[in-house]
């Protein structure tokens, strides 16, 4: 299956607008923002677990990344309530589970398959640090390849990002303008490298979760054999 798979042009789902689908388990449902690949794929997801479900034990051979957008997320290494940002790297195992119900908007097979390292923040927990005007972030992951972070926009701020490898980011919080297009809490954006990003915040502001850098090479499915 192949969705938002030419990664040099734009992308754009407003997912509260999109129909979930079954997954393999019952009570686990999902909006598909970006695939490449079937049931192994690298893809980009928002993630229903309906209250009392759980997806069967896996290894994540090419890693996760998830922020919980909703609810409380369960697995055997704790509980993660909203806002909670978890990177399990290539190689990790679990059984996730959600006794209470929950939402997590998560990436599968984007990892450098060599990092082995783990990450949990609790984002609320965070001081958010000012980058420029009327922008501060919560950083939450850095390597060589890509940068991982919780921007917050002050209302009505202009924003621009350019020069960078790929650009893509998800509204938690508040709304942006971006071209003729309004972005609202769940809507997700994906720019190609060096396509700027010149957006506005609404009146309330905007919370989001952003990635840059990631896309310098051109992303392909999965290695399932390797």
């Amino acid at each position: 299956m192949d969705l938002n798979a030419n990664f040099d042009e734009r992308a754009v789902v407003h997912s509260d607008q999109v129909p979930w689908v079954a997954s393999p388990m019952k009570g686990v449902d999902r909006r598909m923002l970006d695939r490449i690949g079937d049931e192994v794929a690298r893809a980009t997801t928002i993630v229903r677990y309906a209250p009392g479900s759980a997806f069967s034990a896996h290894t994540h051979t090419g890693g996760e990344e998830y922020l919980v957008l909703d609810g409380v997320f369960q697995d055997e290494h704790g509980d993660f309530p909203v806002g909670t940002y978890v990177r399990n790297p290539p190689t990790s195992s679990h059984t996730p589970s959600s006794a209470p119900g929950a939402t997590i908007f998560v990436k599968l097979w984007q990892f450098d398959m060599d990092d082995r390292q783990q990450v949990t923040i609790d984002t609320n927990a965070q001081t958010p640090q000012p980058v420029r005007d009327g922008v501060s972030e919560i950083p939450l992951f850095k390597d060589a390849r890509e940068r991982v972070r919780i921007e917050l926009w002050d209302a009505n701020v202009a924003v621009a990002q350019t020069g960078h490898n790929g650009f893509e980011a998800l509204v938690i919080e508040g709304s942006f303008r971006e071209g003729d297009e309004d972005f609202r809490v769940n809507s997700w954006l994906r720019l190609p490298p060096n396509t700027p990003l010149s957006a506005v915040s609404g009146p309330e502001g905007a919370r989001l979760w952003v990635k840059s850098g990631h896309l310098a090479a051109t992303p392909s499915a999965p290695n399932v054999e390797g």
